[in-house]
């Protein structure tokens, strides 16, 4: 009898193992499916906002195209259209893209 359930103790611990594996294999794959892009993708944008000029061409996550004429810390002044009266502060996260005039030398 005695044998017997060692024998079964045995075989529990062997599932306990694969188990455990398997839930290291799932946080392995939630690291490298959900996680790891989501910071590369933080990073992208965080570099792209570093690099942000005065003059430069942006795209907002609204869809509206302008030129900035001003940056702070965390905000910037987006000129919207050739009209010099519509210049809007916004929040530097709300821009998309950043296109850099082309240089007159080029």
């Amino acid at each position: 009898m005695n044998l017997l359930l060692s024998g079964a103790a045995a075989g529990t611990g062997g599932n306990l193992a694969m188990i455990v594996v398997y839930i290291v294999l799932i946080g392995a794959m939630f690291y490298f499916m959900m996680f790891r892009p989501q910071k590369k993708e933080q990073n992208r944008m965080k570099a792209m906002l570093d690099a942000l000029e005065v003059g430069d061409s942006v795209l907002t996550n609204s869809g509206f195209y302008g030129v900035v004429i001003d940056i702070t810390e965390d905000t910037v002044i987006v000129e919207f259209g050739s009209n010099k009266n519509c210049r809007i502060p916004m929040q530097k996260t709300a821009i998309a893209q950043i296109e850099k005039p082309e240089s007159a030398a080029d």
